[in-house]
C-alpha cells in the first residue's frame, strides 16, 4: 500500500506515520531523513541541497523530488511507503504523481489528520523542554508563534486536500482522542482490519 499522511504541526503525524508504516508492514519516509541521508552520504542530490540549507534558503522541488524517487526506487519501499511531510505543495503533489508513474505506482490512499486550531496551539504551547536543570517553553512553540506555522501551513499545504479529495484519494481522520483511537480511525480508512488483512478502503 502507497500511502501520504498530510496534517498541521502538533497533529501527531511522526507518531501515526511510525505506527501505521509498522501494522502495514511498509516504510515510514520523512522528507527529513531522506535529506540526512543525501547529505551525510554526500550523494550529488546532497551536495546541491547543501548548499540552499547552508544558506537558510528552500531547496528548489525539483532536487527535492528527485530525492524522493531515489527514496521510493529502493527495494524496502518497492511493495509499499507511508509518506510523512510530503508532499508540501500541489506543485510537489503533481510531481510525486509523475515520479510514481515512472516507478509503474499510483497513491492508494491519502490520509489527513484534523485537529481544530485551538486543540492544536494548546498542544504545541504546551510542550517544554528542559535547559539547566528547567523546563522552559521553546520560542517557535510560543502561543503567537505556533498561530502564524499554522496559518503558513494552511496558505501552504493544506490546499493539498483539495487537490487529492479531486483525486478520490483523501480521508480525513479524527486526530482527537488516544493514539490507539486515531491509527484505528487511519487503519479503517485503509479498509485493513485488525488482524493486518487488507480489504477495500473506506468511502469518502
Amino acid at each position: 500500500m502507497r500511502v501520504v499522511l498530510l496534517g498541521p504541526p502538533g497533529a501527531g503525524k511522526g507518531t501515526q506515520a511510525q505506527i501505521i508504516a509498522g501494522k502495514l508492514g511498509v516504510p515510514a519516509i520523512s522528507t527529513g531523513d531522506i535529506f540526512r541521508a543525501n547529505v551525510s552520504g554526500q550523494t550529488e542530490l546532497g551536495r546541491k541541497a547543501k548548499v540552499y540549507m547552508d544558506a537558510g534558503d528552500l531547496v528548489p522541488d525539483e532536487i527535492t523530488v528527485a530525492m524522493v524517487k531515489g527514496r521510493l526506487a529502493e527495494a524496502d519501499a518497492t511493495g509499499g511507503f507511508l509518506l510523512d511531510g510530503f508532499p508540501r505543495t500541489i506543485a510537489q503533489a503533481e510531481q510525486l504523481r509523475s515520479s510514481l508513474q515512472d516507478l509503474g505506482h499510483g497513491l492508494d490512499r491519502v490520509l489527513e489528520l484534523v485537529v481544530d486550531e485551538d486543540e492544536l496551539v494548546r498542544r504545541l504551547s504546551g510542550r517544554r523542554m528542559l535547559v539547566d536543570g528547567q523546563m522552559v517553553q521553546r520560542d517557535d512553540d510560543k502561543p503567537e508563534t505556533v498561530r502564524h506555522r499554522l496559518k503558513v501551513y494552511r496558505e501552504q499545504t493544506a490546499p493539498l486536500s483539495g487537490f487529492y479529495e479531486g483525486e478520490g484519494l483523501l480521508a480525513p481522520i479524527d486526530a482527537i482522542g488516544s493514539v490507539e483511537e486515531v491509527t484505528s480511525r487511519a487503519m479503517r480508512a485503509l479498509g485493513v482490519h485488525g488482524d493486518g488483512e487488507a480489504g477495500q478502503p473506506a468511502a469518502v
